[in-house]
Order: C-alpha cells, then sequence, then structure tokens
C-alpha cells in the first residue's frame, strides 16, 4: 500500500505489507502458548518437540520469536531446507553449529555422528544446550528422520544432550503416525498445533497492526472485521492481503473507513487471481480445476524460458522507458532476465555474514519495497513508480505478473528469474534485496548501488525463504487436465512438479494423473499462494 494512502487515513507506515516486520509482531494467545512449548523444549525438555500448523497460520513468526528470545547458554542450529539425505543432514547441522569437518568425512555417517557426538559432549561439560530446529519438516526423507532419531541417543544419566524442535505443516503429523517412525513418535515430549485465529483475535491482530502504523481511531467496522475473518479463515497471511486491498478500495473511493461491503470486493479481487474462496481444502470442482489451470500456466511460463537466449537479447537490445514484454519466442523481443547462468567463479570475495549485515545496516534506506521493487521493474526494463499503485498491479498493466512464495534456493534455480528475497538482520529488522544470479554455491544481490556475491550458507542464515518474483505468463494454450487423465501432458506436469520439489528420479515418469500426482499439485498451489 503506498504511503500517500497510508496518510489518508492518518497512519505513519503501511501496516498490512507483505514484508514480515518485527514492529508488528502480534502473538494471539494461541501463538504465544506455541511459542512457550517451544521455548520449554530449548530450556527443559529432551528429544523432540513437534509444532505444526496451515501454511500462513504464523509458524515463522514463531520461529523468528524463538530465535528472538534464545538464552545465552542455547546454541541454535535452523534448518529450512531439510529435503536432503542423511549425510547432508548431518554436514548442514555442523556447519549450522559452526563445527569444522574434514573433506574426507562428509559422505561417512559414521564420522558425521562421530564428530557431533564429540561437539555435543563438550557443549554440555561447558554448560550449553544444543538445539536443532527444523522448519519445513514434513519434507524429511524417513530415513533421515531415523538418523535423527538415533542421535537423540545421545544422552548422560540425566538429560538428553541434543534437543530437536520440528516445524512443519499438518502431514508432519501424518509423517511422523507412520508405523515404522513409531520410535521417534514416542520421543516427542511435546505437540502443539497452530490453529488459524478466531474472529476476535482476527480483529485484535488487524487492530494491532493498525495502531502501531499510527492509527487513532477504528478504520475497520466492526462488521468489516467479521468479514475479514470469514473470507480469510482467520490465516494471518490472508488476512493482511484481504486488508490492504480493503483499505486501497477505501482510498479509491475517498472513505475514511472501511466496511464489509468493501472487504468483500477486496477478497473478490484476490480470490479472483490467487486463492478459491475458502483457504483450504483446495477441493472445490471448479476451483480446483481453475487452480490447476493456473498450476500449469505458470509451469509452462517457466518452461518456455531460454537463459541462453536472454543474454544475447539483452545485450542487444536498447532498453525502452516502458518495455513491450512479448513472447520469449517472438523475434527480436525483449527478453525475460535469467539468474541462473553459466559463469565463472566470482572475480571478487564473497561477502561474510558479518560483511552482509554490515551492508544492509550501511543501505537500510535502500532495502525497502519501493526501493526493491524499482531494482526489480528496471531489470525487466518496465517503469516501476514509487509510492504509487502496488507493485503487483503496477506489474500487472505491463504484461506481468507477480509470485509471492515462500521457498527454497532450488526452487529459485528452477524457476530461473530475478526475485526480491526477504532478509532478516540480527536485530531482527527486515531488508528487501534483488537476486540477480545464482549458481550452487553463490547468489548474487544488488546492495549499495552495486553486486555483491555471498555464499549460500551465508545467505541462509538471513533469509527464511519469503521472495517475490515476476514473472509473464506464457501465451500456449492451457489444456485442461484431471485426476484420471494419461499422457504426455500429465507426465510433463509430473516431472516440472517434481523438480520443483527438489526430486530427481532416473527411472520412468509415470503418464498417470493419480492421487500422488495430485498430492504435488496442491503442494505447488498452496506454497503460491
Amino acid at each position: 500500500m503506498p504511503l500517500c494512502i497510508s496518510s489518508f487515513f492518518g497512519l505513519n507506515d503501511k501496516p498490512f505489507a507483505i514484508t514480515p516486520d518485527p514492529r508488528y509482531l502480534y502473538l494471539s494467545e494461541r501463538h504465544a502458548e506455541a511459542l512457550a512449548h517451544l521455548l520449554y523444549g530449548i530450556n527443559e525438555a529432551g528429544g523432540f518437540v513437534q509444532l505444526t500448523g496451515e501454511v500462513g497460520t504464523g509458524k515463522t513468526t514463531i520461529v523468528r520469536s524463538l530465535l528472538a528470545q534464545t538464552p545465552k547458554n542455547a546454541e541454535i542450529a535452523l534448518i529450512l531446507n531439510p529435503k536432503m539425505t542423511a549425510p547432508e543432514f548431518l554436514l548442514t547441522i555442523c556447519e549450522e553449529l559452526g563445527i569444522g569437518v574434514p573433506d574426507a568425512a562428509t559422505e561417512s555417517l559414521k564420522d558425521l555422528v562421530d564428530i557431533l557426538s564429540g561437539y555435543l559432549l563438550r557443549a554440555h561439560a561447558g554448560g550449553r544446550r544444543v538445539v536443532v530446529v527444523v522448519d519445513e519438516a514434513q519434507n524429511l526423507a524417513p530415513t533421515v528422520l531415523e538418523q535423527v532419531r538415533l542421535l537423540t541417543n545421545l544422552e548422560t544419566n540425566t538429560r538428553k544432550l541434543l534437543q530437536i524442535i520440528l516445524i512443519g505443516q499438518p502431514e508432519l503429523r501424518e509423517l511422523l503416525a507412520r508405523n515404522e517412525l513409531r520410535q521417534l513418535a514416542q520421543r516427542i515430549t511435546g505437540r502443539y498445533h497452530l490453529n488459524p485465529l478466531t474472529t476476535a483475535e482476527t480483529a485484535a491482530y488487524v487492530r494491532h497492526r493498525l495502531r502501531v502504523a499510527g492509527a487513532t481511531n477504528d478504520i475497520f467496522s466492526p462488521g468489516a472485521l467479521s468479514e475479514v475473518h470469514r473470507l480469510a479463515v482467520g490465516v494471518p497471511r490472508v488476512i493482511n492481503v484481504v486488508c490492504d486491498r480493503a483499505l486501497l478500495g477505501a482510498y479509491s473511493m475517498d472513505r475514511h473507513r472501511v466496511t464489509p461491503n468493501l472487504v468483500r470486493n477486496a477478497a473478490a479481487e484476490v480470490f479472483g487471481k490467487r486463492f478459491t474462496p475458502h483457504w483450504l481444502p483446495w477441493v472445490g470442482t471448479g476451483a480446483a480445476a481453475g487452480l490447476l489451470a493456473l498450476t500449469v500456466a505458470l509451469l509452462l511460463s517457466f518452461k518456455q524460458w531460454n537463459p541462453h537466449t536472454a543474454a544475447a537479447a539483452a545485450a542487444h537490445t536498447e532498453a525502452p522507458k516502458v518495455a513491450a514484454v512479448v513472447s520469449p519466442d517472438t523475434p527480436g523481443a525483449v527478453q525475460a532476465p535469467a539468474v541462473v547462468q553459466p559463469a565463472p567463479p566470482p572475480a571478487k570475495p564473497t561477502l561474510s555474514g558479518h560483511e552482509l549485515t554490515d551492508l544492509l545496516a550501511q543501505h537500510a534506506n535502500e532495502t525497502d519495497t519501493d526501493s526493491a521493487f524499482s531494482k526489480l521493474f528496471g531489470i525487466w526494463r518496465i517503469q516501476y513508480v514509487p509510492a504509487g499503485v502496488d507493485p503487483c498491479s503496477q506489474a500487472s498493466t505491463q504484461g506481468l505478473e507477480c509470485l509471492n512464495q515462500r521457498g527454497s534456493f532450488g526452487q529459485l534455480r528452477l524457476y530461473n528469474r530475478p526475485a526480491i528475497l526477504v532478509l532478516s538482520d540480527n536485530s531482527g529488522a527486515s531488508h528487501q534485496v534483488v537476486l540477480t544470479a545464482l549458481d550452487d554455491e553463490h547468489a548474487t544481490v544488488q546492495l549499495g548501488g552495486s553486486s555483491h556475491d555471498v555464499s549460500i550458507g551465508e545467505l541462509s542464515r538471513y533469509w527464511f525463504g519469503d521472495f517475490v518474483m515476476l514473472w509473464r505468463p506464457g501465451t500456449s494454450q492451457v489444456k485442461s487436465l484431471s485426476q484420471g487423465m494419461r499422457g504426455d501432458d500429465v507426465r510433463w506436469l509430473r516431472q516440472s512438479l517434481q523438480r520443483v520439489e527438489g526430486e530427481h528420479s532416473d527411472g520412468p515418469v509415470s503418464d498417470v494423473f493419480d492421487e500422488n500426482l495430485s498430492k504435488l499439485v496442491r503442494d505447488f498451489q498452496r506454497n503460491t499462494v
């Protein structure tokens, strides 16, 4: 929401921005209780603690609060992308804890366990607790979970040497209910499921964010707040989007109070483009068909992109004031920019984590929403108007669409587009920086008027997976697919979604639209909200 709209309502800031901001932290009773469970796990319990919740219910907020309140004697290893093998998982824990691992030991489970065991014993002797926090834990393979269980066998006569906190979507509960994982399930000392906000909590949440932004009166009527809860089903992420759009609608009609009808109109815009009218489940026949069409359209747009023709096109095409975005198949077209490109190793040294946070602090005035979108629009050679209509609407009028997602570096490589990454520094402040290049080991971000190379490992310490990307809808006709169909189109859809999930198969890929493919579609739709 542009600042001019904020001023119209007497606000000093944008209360419903898409980026996380610690100033707007609101812990409902259930969020506070979930946080208390995790803090108890760090301070007192042993073994496993489990936290689950639907997409957008505030699990990342809980993780941020947990890290901010970590006791001084606790060492935290935060695993954001757990889709890896058992040796890779143990190696990642060692890297997060700063444990040196010889090259010869990186692929040996025994060596990695021995190294980690020695470190845990030394930490215990020094009065320190070691905690592994695994986000998106529903993506853990059963073999990795079993290895994690074995790590909790390390103990003294009085306590476990390693505490593990598993945070994930409801599928995590189904995973841990498997018979082969019953030994691990028996070691879970605390379980908590984060439900959506109630009607009263939704109203308190909206009022809290407005007060932090400087509101002195109730901008949303009681009826409007009820509609926000009904349409967003108490999911904080969706509440933000609907409220932001409702304020824009009120501003356009010169109204200083948001009514239920304005909320319904705002929700119709949002749900029509991004969501079904109800958050979950994604099961309505017409809605499911529409969402599947959106899934195929997104994947087709990424499939059509050729990163090798982009560099040549960009080098020989003068950037117009407002570039016409056309199909990449059109001769002489201004091509979409790519981030995954074959390139020599960076000539300049990569930034350390300390240097990155120093740069973020020095250039904090350049890491706001307008600055980030100005850079991203510039890369695409389209026009951005700061403090104007919201960025995604500006992109839409110029032939592009926004993708707001929480994902991994693997997904960014697959999408192969520049993106705005939301980083959090050591103080908890949020910064939006533009990712312009990415390979297996390094990322290049724009900061302070120049490009900087950062190792994936260092960047992942400050990136929780939130990003915004622009993409151009493909011009190819999208074929409707449904469960029970078979053919090359179904096989391509399965392969594309498997790549998004980081799965690789050397065997034949099924061409049948079965329940497994339906789950891949639902997961993709859920994560691209």
